[in-house]
């Protein structure tokens, strides 16, 4: 009885503090960045704040803008998802990163378990248009997908003139926050965008997106300083939007607003920030021989194989171009995202796919060879070897399987996390991390653990799981999030050394002679350590210049040139012996994955932004 008086007490409460606001014409809540795990405290502050919108009165649709859950998992995707569906109005939602980066779904059951990765619907003359920002498993910026830009301008263009728009995403359209933030704008420019509207900072701020009106939302997280948690309230009239802050159980706070009547923008940009490429005029003979757009952001590296290149993108498209044209071969379609990075042997490509399959082609027709089903996303890069392909899935399990028959050889399925590594051989092992805070190593022959090792790591979030790990002189090599290089017996699994030094973060490589490691750094530097002896040795150290990076993209070591890239979109090659910085060149603003040298002169890369190159030293 004393709480359903409460309850009664507190929606008497908010019914006189909205009082004022009748005649305007509609009101709607906003909830973002809820982080909601399978058990935790941001589940209950979450049921709070569905409570007080249901008991709210004049509330038209709820809009909740992304990072729903802490690690992406489809269990507490569905948990959010059933909460939501007890609101009282119609609800939209966008995904955040913490739904693409950590998804072992390769970032597919957000779009299965709420049905679109996108909304688009019209309440009152204004147009809502919500997409995701990305980006899909890889540690990079935000990132609006190609096709996700052609669907926007789609919905402007269908548009009757001068409709009133409102976008909604995760991530802040800022430089820093999206890669490719400026696309977007340039394009919302050319119509009536009014504001848009997201998450991600956990405050409540008024911004503009390069002239665009913008609001950022608190959390729905209890604040650290009331332990309350709560969510926004927008009006919109004829001639305003405004924004309150609504805490639980308390009356709406309004902090800001924009005026709906005025013109903030035009179409033109040139006092707006853009990226910068005047780093190619340091270095004027490193230059593409070509590009070729593919049209889908591209998270997998470029296979080189017989004369050809082969690229997965995230629609599901297998490209094979011409290595020496980039031209255009043939294309086979998976029905989902391809993450991991191919592999070839034996005229046959093989790789997985968020449609929860693993594929060989046919590599000189694009025909398919065979087709084997798991359980999950198969996110994993590729290893053959002896006409066995290795491969890690989001069903938490590794694969061995017999490229030309596409028969099971083993499966080990006691991993406690998606994979999405390339899995090393070595010494009759094939070890991987994965996203469970640990790395294993199994039995090549018959897939039988041989060790794992967890390093005392306490979240999910530190695993080493994105990088490729190396291995020599008996030992193995990687770096994870916790930003520590470590070292690893190789046959049985024990620490040797581990070192903070360096604050290298996901990124490793080893030269051609086995002798040294080279990782990336978060703040602009390249290490060197050695890979011989028991304790952490760096050999060198060279700031290359390239900002602040934290891509999971490897170094590579050809010809005695160390070959490296970032997420903004800047390759860069380094003196394998002495760490000097050769060069450096910018092909775009976005991740340019793991490059394959072809020799001390070249390289090919894949990006982000969709395309394809071959980007050598030309002398003339």
């Amino acid at each position: 009885m004393k709480n359903f008086s409460g309850r009664i007490i507190i929606t008497i409460f908010l019914l006189s503090s909205f009082t004022f606001l009748r005649g305007q014409d509609f009101r709607f809540a906003l909830i973002t960045d809820t982080h909601v795990t399978k058990d935790s405290l941001a589940y209950n502050d979450l049921v709070r704040s569905v409570n007080q919108v249901n008991s709210t009165p004049g509330i038209s649709f709820v809009l909740v803008t992304g990072d729903l859950t802490e690690e992406g998992d489809g269990e507490s995707l569905q948990k959010v998802k059933d909460l939501l569906d007890k609101l009282n109005v119609k609800y939209y939602a966008v995904s955040g990163n913490h739904e693409t980066k950590w998804s072992e779904s390769g970032a597919t059951d957000f779009g299965r378990i709420f049905g679109s990765e996108r909304f688009k619907f019209t309440h009152n003359g204004y147009t809502f248009l919500g997409f995701n920002t990305g980006p899909i498993i890889r540690m990079m910026d935000g990132h609006v997908a190609p096709q996700d830009i052609t669907w926007l301008e789609k919905e402007f263009l269908q548009a009757k003139a001068g409709t009133p728009f409102i976008l909604v995403t995760h991530y802040p359209l800022l430089d820093g926050d999206v890669d490719n933030w400026y696309e977007v704008t340039d394009l919302a420019r050319k119509y009536n965008v009014k504001a848009i509207l997201g998450g991600h900072y956990h405050s409540n701020r008024l911004v503009f997106y390069d002239g665009i009106p913008a609001v950022i939302n608190r959390s729905n997280l209890r604040d650290k300083t009331d332990n309350i948690g709560g969510y926004s309230i927008y009006e919109v009239n004829n001639d305003s939007i405004l924004v309150y802050e609504q805490k639980i159980g308390r009356v709406p706070r309004k902090w800001g607003g924009y005026d709906l009547n005025k013109v903030y923008y035009t179409e033109d940009n040139s006092s707006y920030k853009r990226p910068s490429d005047s780093v190619n005029t340091v270095y004027p003979k490193v230059k593409p021989q070509w590009i070729t757009k593919i049209g889908n952001t591209i998270y997998s590296s470029p296979v080189v194989y017989d004369g050809k290149i082969y690229v997965g993108d995230d629609t599901g498209l297998l490209s094979c171009l011409s290595l020496k044209s980039g031209k255009h071969i043939w294309n086979f379609k998976s029905d989902n995202k391809i993450i991991g990075t191919p592999a070839a042997s034996d005229h046959i490509i093989v790789f997985g796919s968020a449609d929860k399959c693993i594929y060989a082609i046919n590599a000189i027709t694009g025909k398919l060879v065979w087709k084997y089903l798991t359980e999950g996303a198969v996110l994993g890069a590729v290893t053959i070897d002896g006409g066995i392909a290795y491969i890690g899935s989001g069903d938490h399990t590794m694969r061995a399987i017999n490229i030309k028959t596409g028969k099971l050889k083993w499966e080990y399925s006691g991993i406690k996390g998606y994979i999405e590594t390339r899995p090393l051989i070595y010494d009759d092992k094939v070890i991987f991390g994965a996203w469970d805070n640990n790395m294993y190593a199994l039995e090549k022959e018959t897939g039988k653990l041989l060790w794992s090792w967890n390093g005392g790591l306490t979240r999910m979030h530190f695993s080493p799981a994105a990088v490729w790990p190396v291995a020599a002189h008996g030992k193995v090599f990687f770096t994870a999030p916790d930003r520590v290089l470590t070292a690893l017996d190789a046959e049985t699994g024990k620490t040797i050394w581990r070192t903070k030094e360096s604050m290298v973060r996901e990124t490793i490589g080893l030269s051609a002679d086995k002798t040294r490691l080279y990782s990336k750094t978060m703040q602009d530097s390249v290490v060197c350590y050695s890979a011989v002896g028991s304790e952490p040795r760096k050999i060198w150290s060279v700031n290359a210049g390239y900002g602040y990076d934290h891509a999971p993209s490897m170094p590579v070591e050809k010809n005695n040139v160390v070959f490296g890239s970032t997420k903004n979109g800047i390759i860069f090659a380094l003196g394998a012996d002495t760490g000097k910085l050769l060069w450096k060149h910018k092909v775009g603003n976005s991740l340019i994955n793991t490059v394959v040298p072809l020799n001390g002169r070249s390289c090919l890369f894949t990006s982000g932004e969709g395309i394809v190159g071959l980007l050598s030293i030309q002398d003339k």
